[in-house]
């Protein structure tokens, strides 16, 4: 996950799609199997969450391998000097591609890489690259402007509330991309912003959740990276979008739908790839078109015909009919961000440093 904004906007000048991944040389010889496959964790492996989608990437390339792979996890480590102890510890015992799911992982994944060249690493969430260092991330803002048409419909006061940790692009395009999403199909709907400064704060979430359950707000969506706005949302008899996983079981009453991230195909095809010898240093940006993002998980509240039109509008997003940011696009302080006929490119996606007409709120620098 993000924890610095400045390193955050040069990522644009380095994600592509997953079509245009750019391609250095191939590492050296395939390894025997069984490959040895290390996964490093940024928080403890939850019920939902974060985490528990990379563990769930993880048991999927053991189910898709079998006994061709050998997996290993660490979990709970900070990003630092920890992480980069638990990673090269990694590599010194034989693991030969390495998963760092956590932006602040990035810098001492590279450290590492340097001095294990026949060690593949997957910097997931990082930007940088090297001859055996890939970088990848998913376009979570995609599943969020599904989300905001599910919210949209379902909404009685046109109140939505967003419970949101760091003010960085991949943040401010999530809400943006709700808020969108929302006032196309309720055009009178607005979205109210809580900015926590924290992304794993369980106590900080609920709190700021039930605010604003005291303000009207009777849907709520959240970028954290616990199930506490999800928990609040059930015991307060409101409505709530799930974030990472489905989370029905902590609110199956609340939940209307979930934002779900994907990583199992992308990690079985990169250890698939060290595997055989196949495996190059690139940079993936993929999205609902490259499953790596899905909307579902239908909660019982939701009608039929709200089910059968995110799912109609996700099949358009993921063949190209429908772009969440095609303008016109206004902020919310009445400049005109992009004007009609237009979209936004990715480096102005990666960029974004604003929220949209329809949001109650301001950047927090």
């Amino acid at each position: 996950m993000y924890k610095n904004l400045a390193a955050t906007l040069v990522a644009a000048c380095f994600f592509l799609s997953a079509a245009q991944a750019q391609i250095s040389a191939k590492t050296s010889k395939p390894p025997t199997a069984p490959i040895k496959a290390g996964f490093v964790y940024v928080s403890p492996i939850t019920e939902a969450g974060w985490t528990r989608q990379h563990d769930e990437g993880r048991k999927a390339v053991e189910r898709a391998l079998g006994d061709q792979v050998k997996t290993t996890f660490v979990a709970d480590v900070a990003e630092g000097a920890d992480a980069e102890r638990v990673i090269r510890d990694l590599a010194s015992q034989g693991h030969q591609i390495i998963f760092t799911p956590s932006f602040g992982y990035m810098e001492p994944t590279l450290r590492v890489a340097k001095d294990f060249p026949n060690v593949r690493f997957e910097s997931v969430t990082g930007f940088k690259t090297a001859p055996n260092v890939s970088a990848s991330n998913a376009r979570y803002y995609e599943g969020r402007y599904l989300a905001g048409i599910a919210a949209g419909r379902m909404t009685k006061t046109n109140v939505a509330g967003y419970v949101a940790g760091f003010p960085i692009p991949e943040v401010l395009q999530g809400i943006n991309a709700f808020t969108l999403g929302m006032r196309s199909v309720n055009p009178q709907a607005t979205v109210k912003v809580v900015w926590l400064n924290a992304w794993f704060d369980p106590p900080k979430e609920r709190e700021a959740a039930m605010a604003l359950f005291n303000q009207d707000v009777d849907v709520i969506a959240f970028h954290t990276g616990s199930t506490a706005v999800m928990a609040a949302a059930q015991e307060r008899g409101k409505m709530a979008v799930a974030y990472h996983s489905d989370m029905r079981r902590i609110a199956p009453d609340a939940q209307i739908i979930a934002v779900t991230h994907q990583w199992g195909e992308y990690y079985t095809a990169r250890v698939k790839a060290a595997l055989t010898g196949q495996w190059t240093s690139g940079s993936v940006w993929g999205g609902v078109k490259e499953g790596m993002i899905r909307v579902g998980d239908f909660g019982p509240k939701v009608p039929k015909a709200v089910q059968d039109e995110i799912s109609t509008r996700q099949k358009a997003v993921g063949d190209g009919r429908l772009n969440p940011f095609a303008g016109p696009i206004t902020d919310n302080e009445g400049k005109l961000v992009l004007p009609a006929g237009q979209t936004l490119s990715d480096a102005q996606i990666l960029h974004m440093n604003y929220l949209v007409q329809g949001v109650l709120g301001r950047v927090n620098r």
